[in-house]
């Protein structure tokens, strides 16, 4: 009989891990120096995902250790600036992610200078709003990491009208390594259980922070840090970073 426990889940799960480990620390050093490039040239990281992806994003913005020049791109922006409405966003038929021709307002929302880059996350990597979104920012010259499974991916037919999918625009492809369908443990009368994409999507983004901070560090660049507001020179050091920053985070 099967064992569906949580020690099951995470001998899969270190599986995964190891081989994100073993095979994607060239791309995450690659990827990195693209990031570190653009924050010492006074650029922002604009991260979006789609679906559960959006939690990539959220790892990387507003805590003690965090890196301020990070920006999260979210879809639900349409509806906080009145772009459509809250039913329209939520239509269960036609579902909003998988809409393609949508990017070019989204990307023209944000206040995005020449030298910022973007990470765009996407576990299957087929959707209209990841592709098309890449696909402008290949356009106007920002460099755009991936963070896909390539498993799924390669998979998958393109839902996207060009029939390309979200890695073929990646200057990196991070691959997270997890499977097709993204749950690991299948499950005596079908289904599977147990998803890794968000736990190696957030490993991914403290990734990325810390190799980041030690190219900048390299680099004699001022780490622009969140501190731990435990005394007025850590609220001061924080509320210039936001300042130096606002409008674009």
């Amino acid at each position: 009989m099967t064992t569906m426990n949580t020690q099951r889940f995470l001998e899969e799960t270190h599986k995964v891990v190891n081989k994100y480990q073993e095979t994607q620390m060239e791309n995450m050093r690659k990827a990195s120096e693209i990031l570190a490039e653009s924050i010492m040239s006074d650029g922002v990281v604009h991260f979006f995902g789609s679906g559960h992806s959006v939690g990539v994003g959220m790892e990387m913005i507003g805590r003690p250790g965090n890196l301020v020049p990070i920006h999260q791109i979210v879809t639900s922006d349409f509806v906080t600036k009145g772009i459509t409405t809250l039913e329209d966003f939520r239509d269960p038929v036609n579902k909003f992610e998988r809409r393609p021709g949508v990017a070019d307002k989204l990307f023209d929302m944000y206040n995005i200078k020449p030298q910022d880059a973007f990470v765009i996350i996407s576990n299957s990597g087929i959707n209209g709003v990841v592709i098309d979104l890449a696909i402008k920012a290949k356009q106007e010259n920002h460099p755009v990491i991936v963070i896909t499974s390539l498993e799924h991916t390669t998979a998958e037919p393109s839902r996207h009208p060009s029939g390309q999918k979200l890695m073929d625009f990646g200057d990196i492809v991070i691959d997270n390594c997890g499977p097709r369908g993204d749950a690991m443990i299948p499950l005596e009368d079908g289904g599977k259980i147990g998803s890794i994409s968000s736990i190696i999507g957030i490993l991914i983004a403290q990734g990325f922070t810390a190799e980041v901070t030690s190219i900048l560090k390299d680099n004699n660049y001022e780490v622009p840090v969140l501190l731990f507001e435990d005394s007025a020179e850590a609220k001061e050091h924080n509320q210039a970073l936001r300042a130096k920053y606002e409008g674009r985070i």
